[in-house]
């Protein structure tokens, strides 16, 4: 149906569109009419989801960039965005075309892979709505597309998700989603899984109600939509929905565990990533912190927010749903991504699930049932003493709580947690997981606040420090069998990029200073390394060209809430500047400037 739309649009045109099945699932003539994301994500030599694919690895299987010649990587090309808000977005390749979407305006650029330089062939400007920027929390971001069916699925601030045929830019359609009067807006990057592209809502500092919403990738139509608060119906929790453990078991948990009608504002929003099993048939995501910050205003588990949920796709009813932050204290939105993998555990091969949360655990589930397997601290924790394994539920120290009125000190992690939104990667080479991360500490106070719609509704103010040795950021390789790491690199600044992993044995990822940095997969060593004209926030990807050489991409671009204090030209001078920032990225000013940049790197750069 959507290929035969797409020709009806060419024919239109006056264009001659090959809307042919593909010969293969990487159609290098620059024809983008392979349709099927579960065969596109097998092909290394594209890049057409945000995590390369549906189990969310960010592994990709070219190998000619390997730990013996990554130091004769070059730049191959470069592309100036010309935007300074943080560039957070993964590139996609299709075919001979790569894809980048922007920071707000959201504009999307597509480029030209067969002919030097890659020059641009089309490119949309959305229009988005200038007032969605004062209900943007943390910067005017945006964390990229997918591809599917010939077209390039995307969010914009302002709260539409649209379609634009993948050939030529024309949208096929723009569906309205989020209201920016309520301090909704809309940063995800989309997944389409059976012909629905699912995407969710931003805003869970103002105080909205989060959902995940799949549209018809044909028509943009609405097919369903679950929130992350309310009674079981809205939620769309059933008569299959079996949680693992007690405490996620009862009727309209989404309302009874909340005071009187404080559900309503929540929070609970879904701005992260979304992985799926096609041999289960569930989808995973995570739903973000309850809202106010102040805890003392929603007494109670607050379900089903700061959680995973497993859902099926069809019709998005709710399997099972585990909650890494009961009646969250810190801000530890769960949004963080789930990688999807098979191990032995115990001896046992176990199809399982791994989030490195913000509350600092590193997790294994069974994502059949949502057990936890196990849960360990991957850096340096004092706010909760790990997770009960008979109950699920997470071990808090009262020490560390927040007290109406009162500055608790040295809370670790702080809010942006061990690891906030930047996503991990997972070798099925080495067996490890590379967490880009933070080293952060905090002085929280709380205090009341009032639901206003459309302003900010945090009742908290927090000032972040560096943990302990000092450094701000932290790559770790963490073994999830044993629970324990395998090495890691100190960073001075958060490590807020996303990591790649590739099956030539080398690790990439970037730092808040400018660098991006190759080291070997296996040890840590650090092989390369080349400065960009700014601070590295983006998600770095791999892909084959039509030259068949492999080539690395990666968005430059300070900002994101770590490099708001830049992007937004903050005073470091306070220490609250940035939500808390001020406190900890001072420094970060002298260390780079704003502006997007997108860089190709290959063997031999250009030659």
């Amino acid at each position: 149906m959507a290929a035969a739309a797409a020709a009806v649009l060419a024919a239109c045109q006056g264009q001659t569109l090959d809307t042919s099945p593909p010969a293969s699932v990487r159609p290098l003539n620059g024809s983008l009419t392979a349709s099927d994301p579960a065969q596109l994500q097998t092909d290394d030599g594209q890049w057409v989801m945000p995590a390369k694919n549906y189990s969310s690895t960010r592994f990709s299987g070219l190998n000619q960039i390997t730990t013996a010649n990554v130091s004769r990587l070059g730049v191959a090309w470069t592309f100036s965005t010309g935007m300074v808000a943080g560039h957070e977005a993964a590139p996609l390749v299709v075919g001979s075309t790569m894809f980048v979407v922007t920071p707000f305006p959201n504009i999307v650029y597509a480029f030209d892979l067969s002919r030097p330089g890659a020059p641009l062939k089309w490119q949309y400007d959305p229009k988005p709505l200038g007032a969605s920027k004062g209900v943007a929390c943390c910067d005017t971001v945006n964390r990229g597309a997918v591809y599917a069916d010939g077209a390039i699925f995307f969010n914009t601030l302002d709260g539409r998700t649209i379609a634009l045929d993948a050939a030529t830019g024309q949208p096929r359609w723009i569906t309205p989603l989020a209201d920016i009067n309520k301090g909704e807006s809309m940063t995800m990057a989309p997944l389409v899984v059976k012909g629905k592209v699912l995407v969710g809502n931003s805003g869970g500092e103002f105080g909205v109600r989060g959902w995940l919403t799949a549209l018809d990738a044909g028509s943009g139509s609405i097919a369903w939509r679950a929130y992350s608060t309310g009674p079981d119906k809205d939620v769309l929790i059933g008569p299959s929905f079996t949680p693992h453990y007690d405490g996620d078991r009862g009727k309209d948990l989404g309302m009874t565990t909340w005071p009187g009608e404080a559900w309503r504002t929540g929070g609970g929003t879904v701005w992260g990533w979304i992985s799926y099993d096609p041999e289960l048939n569930l989808l995973y995501y995570g739903t973000a912190n309850p809202g106010p910050w102040n805890p003392d205003q929603r007494p109670g588990d607050n379900k089903w927010t700061a959680g995973i949920f497993a859902r099926v796709p069809e019709t998005g009813e709710a399997r099972w749903f585990y909650q890494t932050s009961p009646h969250d204290l810190f801000d530890h939105d769960g949004v963080n991504e789930v990688v999807l993998a098979n191990l032995a555990v115990d001896g046992q091969q176990r199809k399982v699930a791994m989030r490195a949360d913000r509350n600092g655990l590193f997790y294994v589930l069974d994502r059949a049932t949502g057990e936890v397997l196990s849960a360990a601290p991957f850096g340096y924790v004092n706010s909760n003493r790990g997770v009960d394994m008979k109950t699920g539920r997470l071990i808090e120290v009262k020490e560390k709580a927040p007290r109406l009125g009162v500055v608790v000190r040295d809370i670790c992690p702080a809010a942006p947690g061990m690891k906030d939104w930047q996503p991990m990667s997972f070798s099925p080479q080495t067996g490890l997981v590379y967490i880009p991360h933070q080293n952060l500490c905090e002085d929280l106070e709380t205090m009341t606040t009032s639901y206003i719609a459309g302003t900010p509704f945090v009742g908290a103010s927090v000032v972040y420090k560096a943990g302990p040795g000092g450094n701000r950021g932290v790559v770790t390789a963490w073994n999830p069998v044993s629970a324990q790491p395998a090495w890691t690199i100190k960073e001075h600044f958060p490590v807020w990029s996303g990591t790649l992993v590739t099956a030539g044995d080398v690790l990439f990822y970037g730092t808040m200073d400018g660098w991006f940095k190759a080291v070997n997969a296996k040890s840590g060593e650090e092989l390369w390394r080349f400065k960009c004209g700014s601070g590295i926030i983006g998600q770095p990807v791999s892909y084959r060209g039509p030259d068949g050489r492999q080539y690395v991409a990666v968005l430059a671009g300070v900002g994101g809430w770590a490099g708001a204090i830049v992007s937004a030209d903050l005073d470091p001078r306070d220490a609250t500047a940035g939500n808390g920032w001020g406190g900890a990225l001072a420094d970060l000013k002298d260390a780079t400037t704003r502006g997007g940049m997108l860089y190709v790197f290959a063997i031999g750069g250009g030659q």
